[in-house]
């Protein structure tokens, strides 16, 4: 494991986290000022409010291809300080965007920059632990990013109470400059020089045939992108959700934030009982678990449920649902990054735009009918755990792939 003269662990733990949420914090916490920016843009669908996150998706899937390959050419830290001061500029032109077009620009540039530090933080990770204890490691960095997510959406309400909605870019220029200061200053670059990839788009070639050589990697990678997809049409959808089914639009930061708790609590359980039972058995145990809850739930609504539920029941729904995903997304990347460690920059960012790829598409083709209606939500978590399970037992072995 590479030395770290200046990082603790735990230290090194939350500044992975900080890069990680920088995402999450510009997606979570625009969430309450959706009806504010189609009120001023004077958006006429739900459909075109769901661009705020996919167009952001998009860019972070498409910024991921680019600076995984460049952090192994040129090092871990240079890339991640350029992709940081992309998202603050993409950041401003949304702030001060006259049309919706140049807003959606400004989202799909904080996407792309803030891809850097979500890739290369994972290659950072891989570059000093392997197998178990980088399971364990990853679930550390979620449990801390899944606080952001969180607050984020208080956050952004608390500042609509006292400005309008552009004053939030102000807010996530600022941490993406904090971001900047304290990984500059605090992280050890980790890629030494004679370890660095010479540009080649022979090499690339050569290092995403690696990537996709290994039936494990790729399983992981689908099943995630998967899963991932249904956040993306719950993240477009959750504030109609609360506001509009279940008339609760004042109240929604808080049980946003009790979801993502929940999330965290899993995550955090999830870094001490890695070590004892391993990734594979912990991502099967949490998908037949979610499998089980969400299809008997869609039994109960469909059966015995007139119209939607009551929040209480949906909300323990939600919070045991995402008690089960929080035990996938940290294992599923670490069991997929396992026998990339020496195209670990290439693997993170190929894996990333796959999984971003196939999640827009999923979300954005899923979100539309998550506005009226919870059993589609909950239909979707039932079915993708039950084709993800499928894909795993498949092609979890560790051969070679054919």
């Amino acid at each position: 494991m590479t030395n770290q003269k200046n990082l603790s662990k735990s230290e090194f733990v939350a500044l992975m986290a900080f890069l990680t949420a920088i995402i999450a914090l510009a997606i979570d916490s625009m969430l309450p000022a959706f009806p504010n920016i189609a009120e001023t843009y004077q958006l006429q669908s739900s459909d075109q409010t769901q661009l705020i996150v996919a167009i952001l998706f998009l860019g972070f899937g498409l910024g991921q291809l680019l600076f995984g390959p460049l952090s192994d050419v040129y090092g871990r830290k240079n890339p991640i300080y350029f992709g940081l001061a992309t998202f603050v500029v993409g950041a401003i032109l949304s702030g001060f965007a006259p049309n919706y077009e140049l807003f959606l620009l400004g989202r799909f540039l904080q996407g792309f920059g803030g891809a850097a530090p979500r890739v290369i933080s994972i290659a950072l990770v891989r570059d000093q632990y392997v197998g178990n204890a980088m399971a364990q490691i990853t679930s550390l960095i979620m449990t801390i990013f899944i606080l952001v997510p969180a607050v984020a959406p208080s956050l952004g309400q608390g500042i609509l109470f006292f400005a309008s909605w552009r004053a939030i870019f102000i807010a996530l220029c600022a941490m993406g400059v904090i971001t900047w200061i304290w990984f500059g200053l605090r992280q050890q670059e980790t890629l030494p020089k004679n370890l660095r990839k010479k540009p080649s788009v022979k090499q690339i070639l050569a290092d995403a045939r690696e990537t996709f050589s290994h039936t494990t990697t790729i399983a992981c990678m689908v099943s995630s992108g998967l899963l991932f997809g249904v956040f993306i049409g719950y993240l477009g959808a959750v504030q109609d959700i609360f506001a509009s089914i279940f008339n609760a639009a004042e109240r929604f930061p808080l049980y946003f934030g009790m979801l993502a708790l929940s999330l965290g609590t899993a995550s955090f359980f999830n870094s001490q009982l890695v070590m004892k039972f391993g990734m594979r058995r912990l991502i099967f145990t949490a998908f037949i678990s979610m499998a089980i809850l969400s299809n008997l739930f869609v039994i109960y609504l469909l059966k015995f449920q007139t119209g939607n539920p009551p929040l209480a029941v949906f909300m323990t729904y939600m919070m045991l649902t995402f008690l089960s995903v929080g035990f996938l997304f940290g294992n599923l990347n670490a069991l997929a990054m396992q026998p990339l460690g020496r195209v670990a920059g290439m693997g993170s960012a190929l894996l990333g735009c796959s999984q971003t790829i196939i999640s827009v598409v999923i979300g954005v083709g899923l979100g539309r009918f998550f506005h009226d209606d919870v059993v589609p939500l909950v239909l979707s978590f039932g079915a993708i755990s039950l084709i993800c399970l499928l894909i795993l037992a498949r092609w979890t072995t560790g051969k070679p792939a054919v």
